[in-house]
């Protein structure tokens, strides 16, 4: 059974989400399962797991490949990796443990015995963590749509009590913010976090208006809500889009207000009970990728669409 088809018969994915993915696929090329992350209808972790049963083989763990001896990767030369997709981990006796991207072919798996002449155990991992461990390990360079999907490596990355801190200090602002032009300065100013750019675009009929930006001048620009445009599918998905800006006739409007088209966005809905008022867009450039992973952004247009409901109750209160 093909891996999609896998997929809808366990109800991770539903036959519209297949759908989907596989048009991306044809666009931008990779995995399936990437795809799937891509759009953010599985998480990473899941797709993962879901191999493992899929394929019939363990699962190769994050820390199993976070500090890899030189012994072992050597192992494998770097064409060999490429060639076969496989990165080895661990080296016991006269087993190799290798991570591949295909684990049930066989004949992959002979190849690599007869060469290392080690037995070979194979585990299942997903594109995106292959591609981070042949950089890693054999120096293989990553384009940048896998490394944005991925996310950066977590040099300097805050602490959990730093993060909460933080987290908790946005929420008082949203919480204290008494008219809407106060929350979209703080999702403007939270934006800075993470991306150079940054704009909201208000849903108005069959258009996108900018109401406020940071980085690039979208004040007040229009912009048709033209079938199959990225705002067009981040409203009928009602979820968020992280990767690059296709460059498609419906987005040439946003591509001309960008001055190019970037390698790694992301678009976030924001709502009021349950409609999509509004969506945030970010980028860091149209040569950069950004900098942070989906749940921070996730967590302040969250923040922010209850406190749009919070000041419109307000409002209410006020005129009756």
């Amino acid at each position: 059974m093909k891996l999609g088809e896998a997929l809808v018969k366990e109800s991770l994915i539903t036959r519209e989400q297949l759908k989907a993915a596989l048009e991306r696929q044809v666009i931008f090329g990779g995995r399936l399962g990437t795809n799937f992350v891509e759009l953010g209808i599985l998480k990473e972790r899941d797709l993962l797991s879901f191999l493992s049963r899929h394929f019939k083989v363990p699962a190769v763990d994050t820390a199993q490949l976070s500090a890899v001896d030189a012994e072992t990767t050597a192992c494998l030369s770097r064409e060999l990796a490429e060639k076969y997709k496989a990165v080895p981990f661990r080296k016991d006796r006269n087993r190799l443990h290798v991570a591949m991207l295909d684990p049930r072919v066989m004949t992959n798996i002979d190849a690599l015995r007869f060469i290392t002449g080690y037995d070979i155990f194979p585990y299942a991992i997903t594109e995106l963590r292959l591609l981070h461990a042949m950089e890693k390990y054999y120096g293989t360079e990553r384009d940048l749509r896998y490394i944005s999907t991925f996310g950066q490596e977590e040099v300097g990355k805050p602490t959990a009590k730093e993060n909460k801190e933080q987290i908790l200090k946005i929420k008082e602002e949203f919480c204290n913010a008494r008219e809407k032009e106060e929350i979209v300065a703080i999702l403007l100013n939270e934006s800075k976090k993470i991306a150079s750019r940054a704009a909201i675009f208000i849903v108005k009929g069959d258009k996108m208006v900018g109401w406020k930006s940071r980085g690039v001048s979208a004040d007040n620009r229009e912009i048709a809500l033209a079938p199959h445009s990225i705002f067009a599918d981040v409203l009928s998905r009602r979820d968020y889009y992280r990767g690059p800006l296709l460059r498609i006739p419906e987005n040439q409007h946003l591509v001309e207000l960008l001055g190019g088209v970037p390698h790694d966005c992301l678009l976030a809905p924001i709502r009021i009970r349950e409609k999509i008022i509004a969506i945030l867009y970010v980028d860091n450039g149209n040569t950069s990728v950004l900098d942070a992973s989906l749940n921070y952004v996730n967590t302040l247009t969250m923040m922010a669409s209850l406190s749009f409901e919070i000041v419109v109750l307000r409002k209410k209160i006020r005129e009756l």
